[in-house]
């Protein structure tokens, strides 16, 4: 048994475990879909397979298990992805499992320090990229030319629901500038 290997496997997991949990501390704070557990186990998940692909040298390449991975992550966030309404909700939840990934790989290939700058960014977009679009998103709804806003709700049967929304939409179109409806 190669007790210096088995080392640097602690270490590197170690590595995509903490950075992995810093995402998903913020994620689970903000009470988002994907959170600290989910965030976690993308990156050592990702970081394993990476460690994995290392200990057969000449068999697959870290770089090739990384595309793959990429692949795997893609089929998870389109199940995290979904339209309610004029709106897509979890692409942001979908990004920052992706970037988990990433973060995990570099930690799994032995570039921490990659990975820690990787994971100071991609906090930074989640948490402080935030009230800047908050602020665009109120500016461009205050700068349409609109006289008035309006709430309105509808209640109907479920079976009816799909024929409201075209109904809705389609008789509405031009002359009002929905900007959210939801189920």
């Amino acid at each position: 048994m190669d007790w210096q290997s088995l080392g640097h496997t602690a270490l590197t997991l170690g590595g995509a475990f903490l950075l992995g949990g810093l995402i998903g501390f913020e994620r689970q704070w903000r009470q988002r879909l994907a959170g600290l557990r989910t965030n976690t186990l993308v990156a050592l998940g990702a970081a394993i397979f990476v460690l994995f692909a290392g200990l057969f040298p000449g068999e697959a390449s870290p770089t090739r298990v990384a595309a793959q991975i990429v692949s795997g992550i893609g089929f998870m966030g389109a199940g995290i992805i979904f339209k309610e309404g004029l709106n897509v909700r979890g692409l942001n939840t979908a990004a920052t499992l992706w970037c988990s990934a990433a973060i995990g790989a570099l930690c799994g290939a032995g570039f921490f320090f990659h990975a820690l700058i990787a994971t100071t960014f991609v906090i930074a977009v989640n948490a402080v990229l935030r009230p800047l679009v908050r602020l665009v998103e109120r500016q461009s709804f205050a700068a349409s030319p609109l006289d008035s806003a309006y709430a309105i709700s509808i209640i109907c049967h479920g079976e009816a629901e799909a024929h409201v929304r075209a109904l809705l939409l389609r008789d509405l179109a031009g002359a009002l500038h929905i900007r959210d409806l939801e189920s």
